[in-house]
C-alpha cells in the first residue's frame, strides 16, 4: 500500500556529487508535489572528503541507519587524490553494497533524440544488469602478502546470488516489455568456454530461463557480446553479467547513448535500493556549475519506480514517467551541458526540466 510520507536518504558525496544531487532533489520535489507524494529527506556525509578529515568514509551509525529509508539517492563518491594505505580509492558505495547485500546494479541506457552518438543505430534502449557483490570483486578484502612477483584476485560465482540476479533480469524484461515496448528478452554475457565459474553461471541462467517461457533469452561470450554493443546495439533489451564484465559493458552502453552524463543506475537487493548516476565525481568540474545533472535526475526517476513497485503506488509511477518525459524533452530541444554539445550549466538544465514537467504531469507513458 502507498505511504503518506516516504523516507529518502541523501548521500551527496564528493566532487560534483552534491551539485547533481541538489539538481535531482529539485526535480523530485517538483514532480512529487504535483502528484501528492511527500518525501522526507535525511542527509548523511560519506566519501573521500569525510575520509580525508576523519579517517573514515562513513560513520557506522549512519551506515546502519540506511535500511530504515524507503530509498537512497547517492551523488558520487571518491577522489583520485584520496586513497587508502593499500593504494585504492575511498568507495563507501561499495561498502554499502557488501554490507546490505545489494547484488544487482540496474543500468538503463537509452539513446534520446537530440543526444549525439558515434554509433549509427535507429533505436537503442537497453538495461545492463551487473552483479555487484561477487565475481572478480569477491576477494576485495582477502589478506594480501606483499609481492613484486605475482598478485591474484578471486572470481566467485554462487548459486544463491546468481538465482536472485537472473530472477531480477527476467522480471525486468517482463516489466520493460509492458512499460517500454521492448521485446522482453534477456542476454547473458559470460566466458563459459574458458572459466569454470562462468560455465556454472550459465547453467544457473538456463535453469532460471526455463521458469520464464514468455521471455526470450540468449547467451553470448563476453568478447563477441561487447563488440555487438558497438556494431549492433539494437539487439539488446536486458543484458545480465558478472561484476567486472558488467562494470565494463555498462560503460560501453553508456558511451553509445551519449556518455555517463545521461546514464542512471540503481543498486538493489530484494529490500533496499540505492540510486545514483553511473558517472564519477569529476573533481575538475566541481564547484563550477557545469556538471550534467541528467544521469542523477534519471536515477531519481528510477527511485520513484522503486517506491512505486514496493508500495503499489501509482502516484510514483506517474511522477517517474513525468520526470523521464520532461528530461527527454529538454535533451531533444536544449538547453544541454557541454558534454552533450551545449553550453548550459547545471542550474539551467535543471530549471528547464522542472519547467517541462507541467506539460507531462498527467502522463503515464514511460520514456
Amino acid at each position: 500500500m502507498s505511504k503518506s510520507v516516504y523516507k529518502v536518504v541523501l548521500l551527496p558525496g564528493d566532487g560534483i556529487g552534491p551539485e547533481v544531487t541538489d539538481a535531482a532533489v529539485a526535480v523530485l520535489n517538483a514532480a512529487t508535489e504535483a502528484h501528492g507524494i511527500a518525501l522526507d529527506y535525511k542527509t548523511y556525509e560519506a566519501g573521500a572528503e569525510l575520509y580525508r578529515k576523519t579517517g573514515i568514509s562513513m560513520a557506522d551509525a549512519d551506515m546502519e541507519a540506511l535500511p530504515q529509508a524507503d530509498a537512497i539517492l547517492l551523488g558520487a563518491m571518491g577522489l583520485p587524490s584520496v586513497r587508502k594505505p593499500d593504494g585504492t580509492e575511498i568507495a563507501p558505495q561499495i561498502d554499502i553494497r557488501e554490507r546490505f547485500g545489494l547484488f544487482a546494479s540496474l543500468r538503463p541506457c537509452k539513446l534520446f533524440p537530440g543526444v549525439p552518438s558515434r554509433v549509427k543505430a535507429e533505436k537503442i534502449d537497453m538495461l545492463v544488469i551487473r552483479e555487484i557483490t561477487e565475481g572478480l570483486f569477491a576477494g576485495r578484502h582477502d589478506h594480501l602478502e606483499p609481492s613484486d612477483e605475482a598478485v591474484g584476485d578471486r572470481l566467485v560465482i554462487t548459486r544463491a546470488t546468481s538465482e536472485k540476479l537472473f530472477k531480477v533480469a527476467f522480471e525486468q524484461a517482463r516489466a520493460r516489455r509492458k512499460t517500454h515496448g521492448t521485446p522482453g528478452h534477456v542476454t547473458l554475457l559470460d566466458k563459459s568456454n574458458v572459466l569454470r565459474s562462468n560455465a556454472f553461471m550459465r547453467k544457473i541462467f538456463d535453469e532460471v530461463a526455463a521458469k520464464y517461457p514468455d521471455v526470450g533469452s540468449d547467451r553470448l561470450y563476453i568478447d563477441a557480446g561487447s563488440m555487438m554493443f558497438v556494431t549492433h546495439p539494437e539487439r539488446y533489451d536486458v543484458v545480465v553479467t558478472e561484476n567486472v564484465f558488467g562494470d565494463i559493458t555498462s560503460e560501453i552502453a553508456a558511451g553509445i547513448v551519449g556518455g555517463l552524463g545521461v546514464a542512471p543506475s540503481g543498486d538493489i537487493s530484494e529490500t533496499m535500493g540505492v540510486f545514483q548516476p553511473s558517472h564519477g565525481t569529476a573533481p575538475d568540474l566541481a564547484g563550477k556549475g557545469v556538471a550534467n545533472p541528467v544521469a542523477t535526475i534519471l536515477s531519481a526517476a528510477m527511485l520513484l519506480d522503486w517506491l512505486a513497485e514496493r508500495n503499489e503506488d501509482d502516484r510514483c509511477v506517474k511522477a517517474a514517467a513525468a520526470v523521464r518525459e520532461a528530461t527527454a524533452k529538454v535533451l531533444a530541444s536544449g538547453p544541454r551541458t557541454a558534454d552533450l554539445g551545449g553550453n548550459a550549466g547545471t542550474s539551467a538544465v535543471t530549471s528547464a526540466i522542472i519547467a517541462a514537467l507541467p506539460a507531462t504531469i498527467e502522463s503515464t507513458v514511460t520514456v
